[in-house]
């Protein structure tokens, strides 16, 4: 298998990957996170695929030919209202507030970059995933407790299913890692497929 190369800062998509036993080096993109669209899926696909290219671009050709670039990146949707990773308490606050009590989307959107013998241009593989999440009531007091551990501060929509806010949970419906950050179930089938080529 070619050298992984996560695009990405985040410690869960780290986490995710070391879970399923692959070796990979963590490069973070420093990429402009600006998108020309406003639609959940298409806003995922293309920052993934930007985050990608921007650190395929960076490296030495050589390195290239044996790369696999993981570029990802993960929204949360309330009704068509886009949320994204909280920039203050109380707008994380504000966030929970909207969350709770209702069902939304995450949508995590993944592009592989890798180049095949003989040619010039990377190959792409783009694709995202989407999973639905119902929270319980949560009172006032309950969100500023949990926006008090600071965990929301780093996460599109503020919270972590994986963490403390686990406990304000309903129902999934979909994959579980695609709202931790990556669908790590459907990159590996997607990276195996792309070895065989």
């Amino acid at each position: 298998m070619n050298k992984i190369i996560l695009a990405s800062a985040s410690p869960r998509r780290r986490e995710l990957l070391a879970q399923i036993g692959l070796e990979f080096e963590v490069i973070p993109s420093r990429a402009e996170e600006n998108t020309h669209s406003r639609i959940p899926w298409e806003m995922v696909l293309e920052l993934s695929g930007m985050k990608a290219m921007d650190i395929y671009n960076s490296l030495p050709k050589e390195k290239r030919k044996q790369a696999l670039v993981v570029g990802a990146d993960t929204v949360v949707s309330l009704e068509g209202k886009i949320l994204g990773k909280p920039d203050s308490f109380q707008r994380a606050v504000d966030m929970l507030s909207l969350l709770q009590g209702k069902t939304h989307q995450v949508y995590t959107g993944v592009t592989v970059l890798y180049l095949k013998e003989g040619k010039q241009a990377p190959s792409k593989i783009s694709f995202y995933e989407k999973t639905e999440v119902t929270m319980y009531p949560m009172s006032g007091e309950e969100i500023r407790a949990y926006v008090s551990t600071g965990e929301p501060m780093d996460k599109a929509g503020a919270y972590g299913i994986q963490g403390k806010c686990a406990a304000h949970i309903k129902e999934i419906k979909g994959d579980y890692y695609n709202v931790v950050g990556l669908p790590i179930g459907r990159l590996y089938q997607e990276i195996k497929n792309c070895e065989e080529l």
